[in-house]
C-alpha cells in the first residue's frame, strides 16, 4: 500500500501537469523526475513531491508558482489522498484519506497470514546455511545466535518470494574429528588404567561430555576396546560420539524450534571423491601448484583479480596481506578449505541453488573473500552467488555482570541449558533482537521478565490484548466486521491513522529485512506496531462507542493482532491468546 501511494502521487502529479500544459499554463513535452519522500512530521502531510523544485529549470518557472498550478489541476477524487497543500519552496504535501486507510485494512484480511509476501525472490532457489557446529560437543551459545538468525532469514526470504532450503553442514571429517576421538580415548583409557596412567592430550576437548561419552562406551564394551589397534578404536571412538552427538544435536534444536531439509555430512565428500575431483578442477584451470610436497591453492593471484575486479585500486590491493592455501597435505589428506570449497560447488553446481547464504561467525571474516574467489576459479560466479552473514559475539549478562564460558575448558553455556532457564520464545525473540554484524548482549533477568521491559513479553502481551479484546466483545454480540464494512473516514485521531500507517510497513520491513538479510528489523518493526497499539488502545475507547466507531476501532485492532502473529511466526515465537 505504500508502494501504490508513492505510485500514485506520481501518476497525479503527471496528469496535473498534462492538463495545465494542455490549457498552456506549463510548457509541454518536459521529463521531470521528482522525488516521492514520507515526511517524518505528519504536518507535512504523508508523503511530499519534489516536482516543482525538480522542474523549475526545464520549465522556466518559479518552484512555488509550478506548485500552484499542479494543486489547481489535480484530481483527487476517488484516489488515496484527501488534500493536497504547498509547503516551503514548493513541496508538494498530500494527505492520506480514508479510502487508502480501508485498503490498508482489507489487503491484511485478503491475505492472512501470508500479508507481506511479494515475488522479490522471482522463485529463485537459496540455501541457506546456519549453525553447522561440530558434532564434538553440545550446542552453545554461538549457536544459539546462529541458529535463530538463519531460521528467521529463511523464513523471510521464502515470504519475500525464493524458493528457500535450509541445511546444517556435519563436520564429521578432518582434524576436529581426529582430536575428538583421541579425547575420548584419553578419558576411556583413563577408565581402565587410571588417571595418572593415561595423559590426556593438552590440545583435547576438556568438557564432561567426553568424560560422559567414555563412560557409556566403557558400561557398554568394558575394556575390549583398549588392545584395538590404535586407528581403528580411534575410529570406532569416533563413530560412537558422532552416534550421541549428533541426535542430541538434532534434538536440541528441534526443541529450539527449528528442523532442516537436509543434514549435510562433509564425510560423504570425501567418500565419494567429490573433493578428490574439485581440487583436480582447479588444477586443471590452472590455479594450483606443488611446494613442499603439498598442493596449493594460488589464492594470492585469485584474490588480486576479485578485489581489482570490485573496484579496488592495483595500490591498495598491493597493501593487502594476501596468502596462498593449502588443499592437499604432504600426508595425500585434503586440508578442511578444499572440502570447503566442493561443498560449495556442491551447492551451487551439483544442486543448483541459485544462491548460497551461510551464517558464520565473525572469526571467519577472512575466509568469505578466499571461498568466494575458490568459486570464482570454477566458474560459479562465488563473488555474487555466495552470501556471507557474519555473526558477531553473544555475551551472556545477569545480575549486569558477564556470565563467563569458556569452550576450551568445557564450561561453555550449552543450549539445552539455557533453553532450561528461559523459555524457546524469549530464546529466540533476544538472539534476533540485534543485526547480526552487532555484538549482542543476552540478559538473562530480562528474558524471565513478565513486564514491558520484556520486549518479546510487550509484543505477545499486545498480541494476546487484542485477543482478550475481540472474546469479550464477541461475548456482548460485537463482531469483528469485514474490512469492507468498515467506515474509515470515522478513525481520524493520530493514534488511529499512526497505526494504520504502521500496519502498512510490514511488507516493506518483511523486504527490507530480507534485502539486507538482516531479520532483526522484524524484531524492531514488531515492537514498534505493539508500542502503536498501545498508545491507540489507551487513547481510543472501544467499548461503549457508538456501533460504528466500535466496529472500526474493532477490526484495526483485530488487524493489528493479525499482523502481529503473522510476524512472530517468522520469527518463530508463539503468539499466545492469554498471559
Amino acid at each position: 500500500m505504500i508502494k501504490a501511494a508513492r505510485q500514485q502521487v506520481a501518476q497525479l502529479t503527471q496528469q496535473a501537469y498534462e492538463k495545465a500544459a494542455a490549457a498552456g499554463l506549463l510548457p509541454a513535452g518536459v521529463q521531470v523526475n521528482a522525488t516521492i519522500e514520507i515526511p517524518k512530521d505528519t504536518a507535512h502531510g504523508d508523503y511530499a513531491s519534489s516536482f516543482a523544485m525538480a522542474g523549475a529549470k526545464a520549465l522556466h518557472m518559479a518552484p512555488r508558482a509550478i506548485a500552484q498550478i499542479i494543486v489547481e489541476h489535480l484530481e483527487l477524487e476517488g484516489s488515496y489522498f484527501q488534500k493536497v497543500e504547498i509547503a516551503g519552496p514548493g513541496f508538494l504535501n498530500f494527505t492520506l484519506g480514508p479510502r487508502w486507510f480501508g485498503e490498508v485494512l482489507s489487503v491484511v484480511e485478503r491475505e492472512g497470514g501470508q500479508y507481506g509476501r511479494s515475488d522479490e525472490g522471482h522463485g529463485q532457489r537459496v540455501m541457506v546455511e546456519f549453525v553447522s557446529a561440530n558434532p564434538t560437543g553440545p550446542m552453545h551459545m554461538g549457536n544459539a545466535r546462529g541458529g535463530v538468525l538463519g531460521d528467521t532469514l529463511a523464513n523471510v526470504l521464502k515470504r519475500d518470494g525464493w524458493d528457500t532450503w535450509k541445511e546444517f553442514y556435519v563436520n564429521d571429517a578432518g582434524n576436529q574429528i581426529h582430536k575428538f576421538a583421541v579425547s575420548i580415548n584419553a578419558r576411556y583409557m583413563q577408565l581402565i588404567l587410571g588417571e595418572d596412567n593415561f595423559p590426556f592430550p593438552e590440545e583435547g576437548y576438556h568438557g564432561d561430555d567426553i568424560k560422559a561419552l567414555a563412560g557409556a562406551i566403557y558400561d557398554a564394551y568394558g575394556d575390549s576396546w583398549k588392545d584395538l589397534p590404535e586407528e581403528e578404536r580411534l575410529e570406532k571412538l569416533a563413530q560412537y560420539g558422532l552416534s550421541v552427538n549428533i541426535p542430541n544435536m538434532k534434538s536440541d534444536l528441534k526443541r529450539y524450534g527449528i528442523e532442516y531439509d537436509q543434514w549435510f555430512f562433509e564425510s560423504s565428500l570425501h567418500e565419494s571423491g567429490y573433493v578428490a575431483q574439485t581440487v583436480a578442477l582447479l588444477t586443471q584451470r590452472g590455479w594450483t601448484y606443488e611446494k613442499d610436497g603439498a598442493l596449493w591453492l594460488n589464492t594470492t593471484r585469485l584474490l588480486q583479480e576479485k578485489f581489482l575486479r570490485e573496484g579496488k585500486s592495483q595500490e591498495q590491493v598491493d597493501k593487502l596481506d594476501l596468502k596462498d592455501d593449502v588443499l592437499r597435505r604432504a600426508n595425500g589428506f585434503y586440508t578442511y578449505f578444499a572440502a570447503d570449497i566442493a561443498y560449495h560447488r556442491n551447492k551451487l553446481e551439483v544442486r543448483g541453488f541459485d544462491l548460497a547464504v551461510n551464517i558464520w561467525g565473525a572469526d571467519h571474516h577472512g575466509h568469505v573473500a578466499r571461498l568466494q574467489a575458490a568459486l570464482d576459479a570454477l566458474g560459479l560466479d562465488g563473488s555474487h552467488r555466495l552470501v556471507v552473514v557474519l555473526m558477531q559475539l553473544v555475551n551472556l549478562m545477569q545480575d549486569g555482570k558477564p556470565v563467563r564460558m569458556s569452550k576450551r575448558s568445557g564450561k561453555a553455556i550449552a543450549l539445552h541449558d539455557l533453553l532450561d532457564e528461559i523459555n524457546v520464545d524469549a530464546a529466540r525473540y533476544f538472539f534476533n533482537s540485534r543485526a547480526a554484524t552487532t555484538p549482542l548482549d543476552f540478559d538473562l533477568d530480562l528474558a524471565v521478565r513478565q513486564d514491558s521491559e520484556n520486549p518479546v513479553y510487550y509484543v505477545q502481551y499486545a498480541h494476546a490484548r487484542i485477543c482478550s479484546l475481540v472474546t469479550r466483545l464477541g461475548e456482548e454480540g460485537e463482531k469483528v466486521p469485514k474490512a469492507e464494512d468498515v467506515d474509515t473516514a470515522l478513525m481520524t485521531t493520530a493514534e488511529e491513522l499512526a497505526l494504520m500507517k504502521a500496519l502498512a510497513q510490514f511488507p516493506e520491513e518483511l523486504h527490507l529485512a530480507a534485502r539486507d538479510f538482516d531479520p532483526s528489523r522484524i524484531n524492531r518493526y514488531l515492537v514498534a506496531l505493539a508500542g502503536d497499539f498501545h498508545r491507540f488502545y489507551n487513547s481510543c475507547r472501544i467499548k461503549g462507542e457508538e456501533r460504528s466507531v466500535l466496529a472500526a476501532r474493532l477490526k484495526l485492532a483485530d488487524t493489528v493482532r493479525a499482523v502481529l502473529a503473522n510476524g512472530l511466526g517468522l520469527l518463530g515465537v508463539s503468539a499466545p491468546e492469554k498471559m
